[in-house]
């Protein structure tokens, strides 16, 4: 059996299509639904650069000016960041919290693994405490008490940004 007849080539072009054009409906209605305007003057994201002790790279200061720029917007956000390990989307993501942040607002940091939401607390804390946020980790290994006084303290604002 042939695997390039123009039937399956025909076939698979179908299906393509129908997926991309589920993905676009998708994304229209998830973009339709409000979202929150996050916007502040913008000095506590300036700290957290200067906390940094590190120029930010063009792609990394484009990048921030996007995110801001959709952040600012009365539709939800849908964004994503990549780059290569080590290319500073850390940085980008911590910006942005922290203009939630100023805006009146908490954040949430999400990493796939416990490892790498260790990583990113380890990265972040002392940034976080330079420019006064202040955030904690909650992970799987948080249980019983820990875990419940982590979440009273996120409810009565005592956290900023919670990784996990």
């Amino acid at each position: 059996m042939e695997l390039e007849t123009p039937n399956r080539q025909r076939l698979a072009y179908d299906e393509l299509l129908a997926g991309q054009w589920a993905r676009a409906l998708g994304r229209k209605n998830r973009k339709s639904s409000a979202g929150r305007v996050l916007q502040s003057d913008g000095k506590l994201a300036q700290d957290v650069r200067l906390a940094f002790g590190h120029a930010l790279t063009g792609a990394q200061e484009r990048s921030i000016d996007e995110i801001l720029g959709d952040m600012a917007k009365p539709e939800r956000m849908l964004r994503l960041l990549q780059g290569d390990v080590g290319s500073g989307k850390t940085i980008v993501a911590l910006c942005a919290l922290a203009t939630a942040v100023q805006a009146g607002s908490q954040g949430a940091l999400m990493a796939p693994t416990e490892v790498l939401a260790r990583q990113h607390f380890a990265t972040i804390k002392p940034l976080a405490d330079k420019v006064g946020l202040r955030i904690d980790l909650l992970t799987g290994r948080e249980k019983g008490k820990q875990r419940s006084d982590m979440m009273a303290k996120l409810a009565a604002g005592e956290l900023d940004i919670l990784i996990g």
